[in-house]
């Protein structure tokens, strides 16, 4: 067993204003999409994205801050919020969803570069190959707070966490911090150029087709070392919330990969 580090989450405090590790993490994740992203609108002369860039980043911070939190409250926590709705924007209590930011984002995305007359599919291959570096980022500031602990285990890197009893515990935040964050970006970043070189099986698209396999699929199994949400727990027996999601993000990704290769090969 590993002992849990001792990291405060609040990396400093002045008066009520607290600046939070995972506050912070976010930050780091937006920053690197933001720098990634310009890289490859010079690398690919995607002269047309230039103008509305800093529009749409904007656009897409939104969406994600939207549909995360509005995910967890219809996924996760439905029942409550009905109850309380006046509690839905509190975001600051914590609740949000990546499945619901997925959606927030593409649903955002696709209506401004819609209005701006951009191609939808170019613009999304450029920005989803830089969001398992937020989303790495992310999981660690989880595994900071001992938040989104896994399910109790024996392994010799096991930790009790604070609010997961006695007992040890995968570290699942972690698991998920290099399948998600470090691997998902590695192979999405290598394989990035394949669209713009007009590769037969690599239309536009691609690359998100990619990133909602690869992600369902991480998160599938990831969810097997994972504790349930405790006023969820398991659905169809021994399924989680999250991987009913995640099956659902990885046949929505093949049905586009089959979508964009069947538009483009005629």
């Amino acid at each position: 067993m590993i002992p849990f580090p001792t990291i405060d989450p609040v990396i400093f405090a002045i008066g009520p204003l607290q600046v939070r590790w995972y506050g912070l993490m976010y930050v780091l994740g937006f920053t690197a999409t933001y720098f990634l992203v310009q890289k490859q609108i010079r690398d690919f002369s995607y002269k047309a994205l230039e103008p509305w860039y800093e529009n749409l980043n904007l656009v897409l911070i939104i969406s994600v801050v939207i549909g995360g939190r509005l995910g967890y409250v219809f996924f996760y926590n439905f029942s409550y919020y009905m109850q309380h709705p006046l509690e839905i924007p509190a975001t600051w209590t914590g609740g949000m969803s990546f499945h619901g930011a997925c959606l927030g984002v593409l649903i955002g995305g696709w209506l401004y570069v819609r209005n701006k007359k951009l191609d939808f599919w170019k613009c999304a291959d450029i920005y989803v190959v830089t969001i398992p570096i937020g989303l790495g980022l992310g999981r660690f500031g989880n595994f900071i707070n001992g938040e989104l602990f896994g399910r109790t285990s024996s392994v010799p890197w096991a930790m009790v966490f604070p609010g997961g009893g006695s007992t040890p515990r995968h570290p699942s935040q972690l698991y998920e911090m290099f399948l998600e964050g470090v691997l998902l970006f590695t192979v999405l970043w290598l394989c990035r150029k394949k669209p713009w070189q007009g590769q037969k099986y690599w239309p536009h698209g691609s690359m998100l087709s990619l990133f909602l396999i690869g992600y369902g699929c991480v998160r599938i199994f990831v969810e097997l070392f994972r504790e349930p949400d405790q006023h969820i727990g398991f659905i169809f027996g021994a399924l989680t919330r999250g991987q009913l999601l995640s099956g659902l993000m990885v046949l929505g990704g093949i049905l586009l990969w089959k979508f964009r290769y069947a538009k483009t090969s005629h």
